[in-house]
């Protein structure tokens, strides 16, 4: 991408950059601009995300005794934003490359202040500090605009954890390393050496420099898709970590069809994470492992079955990890981390996979599960017809108390059934043709007189000369049933049009206990029937994997 000439207005900010300018919230600075008329006009951006001169917003700040001093990194930041626009990858190469080397001509891009904060922080040794704090705050960017482009500092952070401490020459590779954060963050300065591969070419130059800058030797970072341009082809890893793109249907699958990477299925078109997956074990070596961010969905995708049923049976998988909730870059919703581990030997395959839940933890809370967050669950368990990853259908499961939950649906059921003949209500013979004689009254009628008032989804009295129970029974006995279905077989009750008939209040009352019993019974029989079925269940599958076993009787004799 060509460079950028620098903003006529100077270094730009959002409202968000205001807010961190002068330590308030983004709502502080959206009342700022309603509440003052002279806050400086938005000079670019759109109605959605405006962007002010920074120049006028700290003159400003400075006006109403609301600015703090700024940063040099701040400085820094806001000169590049200014000059490069949304280009922040190529204000990043371009800053890392003169950070790298002082004396050279700068980029034509950089804006003078950023010239001389860039070679001051040279100078006084700070250049490694300096692409950090640049690599950090394009990171926090990127992830209030809400995009997947750069790697979390919560999955950094849950990569870390899970792949545990990396041996001092252990070769390290992340295939769509971006900015080169994930890949920097398992790296080692005692000798390990480290591969990347970025399919922007801004960004790889960028992690290049940065990891120089920082003192890391060994690292190497090449440009291209990966998928479709392997610039590694012969490199085995101890250990690969990637977050890859996702949602990404065009990764290459008509040009790779036959491509030997495919080792456990090809992948559709929809599931791009499990190309990235296969690839990233086609570069492990012999017990070297993957560890490789995956969106929930890929743990139950229908598309994916075979392929994760491969990874299974072969004894590959190792560990799959549902991490909180807000771990994500620009979501809230779990992602998944899943550890691959290439067999050192026949015979050391896997004989199982580790289940983590943690998706009931806070997003910045402890990452080593507890007893009750994980399970070893037999690869045979895994291997159904839908082969579900999804670790809380597992974790859930074996810390169930089958025994203890049993019993208690067989006590409740025995409890409702006990009281359900009781509710039936006694009622003994009327009027051989099952009708009321005697005057009748329209809802409608009583509605005119203000005796009834239509709540949420049934009639209600508002009188003491009318019992609900009572209306409502008649409401929804056969005759008016009938009276609301149409010829056409349409049922669409219409309480203003039913007919209730005439009797004194006494005589209501009797019939609306009866009613009321009668409602109390249908509910109290459709619990009777939701715990049976769920009695039912948790019997065949605790009886099914050996949770419950039948209780033995005296008559089936001493135990052999």
């Amino acid at each position: 991408m060509a460079n950028r000439p620098a903003s006529p207005v100077g270094s730009l900010v959002t409202g968000s950059e205001i807010a961190r300018l002068a330590g308030v919230t983004r709502a502080a600075v959206s009342n700022w601009r309603r509440r003052y008329e002279d806050f400086p006009a938005p000079v670019g951006g759109g109605a959605g995300s405006p962007l002010f001169a920074l120049a006028d917003v700290q003159a400003w700040l400075d006006k109403q005794r609301k600015g703090q001093d700024l940063s040099e990194d701040v400085r820094l930041w806001q000169a590049l934003r200014g000059a490069y626009g949304d280009d922040m990858p190529g204000a990043l190469a371009d800053a890392a490359r003169l950070l790298a080397d002082p004396a050279q001509e700068p980029p034509g891009a950089l804006p003078p202040e950023a010239v001389r904060l860039l070679r001051a922080a040279a100078a006084d040794g700070t250049a490694g500090d300096t692409a950090g704090a640049l690599a950090e705050r394009f990171t926090d960017s990127v992830r209030r605009a809400g995009s997947d482009l750069v790697t979390s500092p919560r999955i950094v952070r849950a990569m870390r954890h899970f792949a545990g401490d990396v041996a001092p020459d252990a070769v390290a590779f992340d295939p769509a390393c971006g900015i080169g954060t994930l890949l920097l963050s398992v790296a080692s300065s005692q000798g390990s050496r480290c591969h990347g591969q970025e399919s922007d070419a801004r960004s790889a130059r960028f992690a290049r420099l940065r990891a120089g800058l920082a003192g890391l030797t060994g690292v190497d970072i090449a440009e291209g898709d990966s998928l479709r341009d392997d610039r590694w082809p012969g490199l085995k890893a101890d250990l690969v970590v990637c977050d890859p793109p996702v949602a990404d249907s065009d990764w290459g699958r008509e040009e790779l069809l036959l491509d030997p990477r495919w080792e456990f299925g090809t992948p559709s078109r929809a599931e791009g994470e499990l190309a990235w997956l296969q690839h990233a074990y086609a570069h492990t070596a012999p017990g070297g492992r993957v560890l490789m961010v995956m969106s929930a969905s890929a743990a139950y995708r229908k598309a994916g079955r075979r392929i994760r049923a491969e990874l299974v049976r072969r004894g590959v998988l190792t560990q799959v990890v549902a991490l909180p909730p807000g771990s994500a870059a620009s979501h809230s919703l779990p992602v998944h981390l899943w550890q691959l581990r290439r067999p050192q030997a026949p015979g050391s395959e896997a004989a199982g996979v580790r289940m983590v839940d943690l998706t009931g933890n806070e997003p910045d809370g402890p990452l080593e599960p507890t007893p009750a967050q994980s399970v070893d669950v037999p690869l045979i368990d895994l291997l159904d017809d839908a082969v579900d990853l999804t670790p809380g259908r597992y974790v859930r499961e074996s810390h169930r108390d089958y025994a203890a939950e049993y019993e208690h649906l067989r006590q409740e059921l025995a409890q409702h059934i006990d009281q359900l003949a009781e509710l039936l209500p006694l009622l003994t013979g009327g009027k051989a043709t099952g009708a009321l004689d005697g005057p009748s009254v329209s809802v409608a009628d009583l509605a005119r007189a203000r005796l009834v008032e239509y709540g949420e989804s049934e009639p209600v009295s508002v009188s003491d000369q009318l019992d609900t129970d009572f209306l409502r029974g008649f409401l929804r006995s056969s005759v008016n049933t009938r009276r609301s279905t149409s010829a056409s077989g349409t049922f669409r009750f219409d309480a203003k049009g039913a007919r209730i008939p005439q009797m004194d209040i006494a005589e209501q009352r009797r019939y609306g206990a009866a009613f009321r019993a009668l409602q109390e019974f249908e509910e109290r029989a459709r619990r009777v029937a939701d715990l049976s079925r769920e009695a039912a269940a948790l019997a065949r599958d605790g009886l099914g994997s050996g949770a419950l076993t039948p209780e033995r009787t005296p008559a089936d004799g001493p135990r052999e």
